[in-house]
């Protein structure tokens, strides 16, 4: 997705749990506690991968993506498809996604990915069609406009 930024990765988290699981220091109920809610998410909005569940490894991990963000208003928590991801990052300024995988055999869930979507995102101008930082009715001394420096993009 072009306007995806802001990525932050949790396979440590969900390596340290793995390890704790393993060594016996949490059972499987404290880490297999997926709730109605996110099975039926994952059911009906979820995209299949192609990783084995590293608990039961009988079935295949699902993701799940939910959306935040102000602009969304009643909508904000729902899980989304990751099809309809592109779409509201054009409609929206800016909204946040979170990516949990979900194995509907034993339950294990785990926060994998959070990131930023939206029109913000573009390397483009802004709502108005002017460029990002340009301050009406100013210029710079060679008769362009003043930018400010872009963020680095991933």
């Amino acid at each position: 997705m072009r306007t995806q930024r802001q990525v932050v990765d949790y396979s440590l988290q969900k390596r340290a749990a793995l390890r704790e699981l393993l060594a016996g220091r949490v059972g499987t109920y404290d880490v297999c506690d997926a709730s109605p809610y996110l099975k039926n998410a994952a059911r009906f909005h979820g995209e299949p991968t192609e990783q084995r569940c590293p608990i039961c490894r009988s079935e295949n991990l699902i993701h799940v993506h939910y959306i935040y963000g102000d602009e969304l208003k009643q909508s904000a928590g729902q899980a989304r498809t990751r099809a309809e991801l592109p779409v509201l990052a054009m409609t929206l300024r800016e909204f946040q996604v979170f990516v949990v995988e979900v194995c509907l055999g034993c339950d294990w869930n785990h926060l994998i990915e959070q990131f930023l979507l939206g029109r913000d995102g573009l390397a483009g101008g802004t709502e108005d069609g002017s460029e990002p930082g340009a301050v009406s009715g100013l210029s710079a001394p060679n008769g362009s406009t003043p930018r400010r420096r872009r963020e680095a993009q991933r």
